[in-house]
C-alpha cells in the first residue's frame, strides 16, 4: 500500500504546475529567511498573545525536530524513496538568493537507486512533524484561524511525498507525532506560566495569567 500510494503521488498525479508548487512547499531554504523576518516582526510589533504563540511554536518545533524526530531517524534508519528506487526528485532551481528560484522552472530528475549500505533518514518527516506541531499550537492560541494552518501543514507533508523525499506512511505518522508534541509542549508551558509567571514577571502575569486563554 505504501509503495503503491507513493508511486501514484510521485509518478502519476503530477504536472508541471504541481512540480513548481510542491518544490516550493518542500524547500526550507526558500522559507527560512521569510520565517526569520516574520518572527522578528512579531517580536518587535506583536502583542503579548502573538509573541507568546511564536515562543511556544519555537520551543515545540525545537523539541519535535531536535528531540524526537532526530532520534527516530537514527533509530529507524529507513531509506528515502529516491535512495532505493527510480523516483521523481523535484527541487527548486539553484539560485542565489533562493527566493529567485520562484521565477524559474524547478529541476525534475529521476533518481538512481543507491547500492551497498544505505543510511536512511526517511522516518519520520521533519518538515511534516514541525509544521503539525506549529499548527497544533496555532490552533490552541487562535482557535478557528489557527486551525487553518493544518491545511498548510498537510500540503507540506504531501509535497515531501511528491518530491520523492518520504513515503506516505512517514508523513502520516509524522502528522500525529507533530500534533501530539505540539499539544504537549503548549500544555507544559501553560502550566509553567500559571505556576511561576507571577514570580518571573509579576505585572505581565497580572495582565495575562494564561498563555492560551485570551
Amino acid at each position: 500500500m505504501d509503495q503503491t500510494l507513493f508511486s501514484l503521488i510521485n509518478g502519476v498525479w503530477t504536472s508541471p504546475s504541481l512540480d513548481r508548487v510542491m518544490a516550493l512547499l518542500s524547500d526550507f531554504a526558500f522559507w527560512g529567511p521569510i520565517l526569520i523576518l516574520a518572527v522578528l516582526a512579531v517580536a518587535v510589533w506583536g502583542n503579548f498573545r502573538a509573541r507568546a504563540a511564536v515562543l511556544v511554536i519555537l520551543i515545540a518545533v525545537a523539541v519535535t525536530d531536535c528531540g524526537l524526530v532526530n532520534s527516530l531517524k537514527h533509530w529507524a534508519n529507513r531509506p528515502r524513496p529516491h535512495q532505493v528506487e527510480p523516483a521523481r526528485v523535484v527541487k527548486l532551481a539553484r539560485t542565489q538568493p533562493k527566493q529567485l528560484s520562484i521565477f524559474m522552472a524547478p529541476e525534475v530528475l529521476t533518481s538512481t537507486p543507491e547500492t551497498g549500505a544505505i543510511t536512511g533518514r526517511s522516518f519520520p518527516s521533519g518538515h511534516t512533524s514541525d509544521n503539525f506541531a506549529a499548527a497544533a499550537v496555532l490552533a490552541l492560541f487562535f482557535r478557528r484561524w489557527g486551525r487553518g494552518y493544518f491545511l498548510v501543514a498537510a500540503a507540506i507533508g504531501y509535497s515531501r511525498i511528491y518530491t520523492g523525499s518520504h513515503w506516505p506512511s512517514d508523513v502520516l505518522t509524522s502528522m500525529f507525532l507533530g500534533t501530539g508534541l505540539g499539544l504537549l509542549v503548549a500544555a507544559a508551558l501553560e502550566a509553567l506560566w500559571r505556576r511561576y509567571g507571577a514570580r518571573l514577571a509579576p505585572q505581565l502575569h497580572l495582565s495575562h495569567p494564561s498563555l492560551l486563554v485570551p
